[in-house]
C-alpha cells in the first residue's frame, strides 16, 4: 500500500444545509423545465416565474426562520443543561467538603480522645506505689 492510501479519510456533514440546497436545486431545475415546456406566451411565462419565485421566497424565508428557532431552542437547552450541570457540580463538591470537614472533626476528636487515654495511663502509672524488690 502507498502512503495515500493509509491516509484517513474525513467526512464532513451538516444537518439541514442539504435540505435547503436540495430543495433551491429543484426549484431552478423546475423553473427551467418550465420554461423548455411553457405553452404560454412571454409575458404569461415570466408572470408565472415571477409568481413562483415569489412562493420560493416565501417558503425559503419560512423555512429558514424554523431552522433558526430550532437552533435557537437547542441552544437554550443546551444552555439550560450546562448551567444545570454545574449546579450539581457546585452541590457535590459543596457536600464532598462537608463530609471531609466533618471526617477531619472526628479524626481530632479521636486523636484527641487516645491522646487522653494515654495521659491518663501515665498518670495511674505514676501514682501506682512500686512494687518490692525482693
Amino acid at each position: 500500500m502507498s502512503a495515500e492510501e493509509t491516509k484517513p479519510t474525513v467526512v464532513v456533514e451538516k444537518n439541514g444545509g442539504a435540505e435547503i440546497g436540495a430543495f433551491l436545486l429543484g426549484a431552478v431545475v423546475g423553473a427551467g423545465v418550465a420554461l423548455l415546456l411553457a405553452p404560454g406566451s412571454g409575458e404569461d411565462t415570466q408572470r408565472r416565474l415571477k409568481e413562483q419565485a415569489r412562493r420560493l421566497r416565501g417558503a425559503t424565508t419560512e423555512r429558514v426562520r424554523g431552522l433558526r428557532e430550532d437552533l435557537s431552542l437547542r441552544v437554550e437547552s443546551a444552555k439550560d443543561a450546562v448551567e444545570q450541570g454545574r449546579q450539581l457540580a457546585s452541590d457535590a463538591r459543596a457536600d464532598l467538603e462537608d463530609k471531609l470537614e466533618r471526617s477531619k472533626a472526628v479524626y481530632r476528636a479521636g486523636v484527641s480522645a487516645a491522646r487522653e487515654t494515654a495521659r491518663e495511663g501515665r498518670q495511674k502509672d505514676d501514682l501506682a506505689e512500686p512494687e518490692p524488690r525482693g
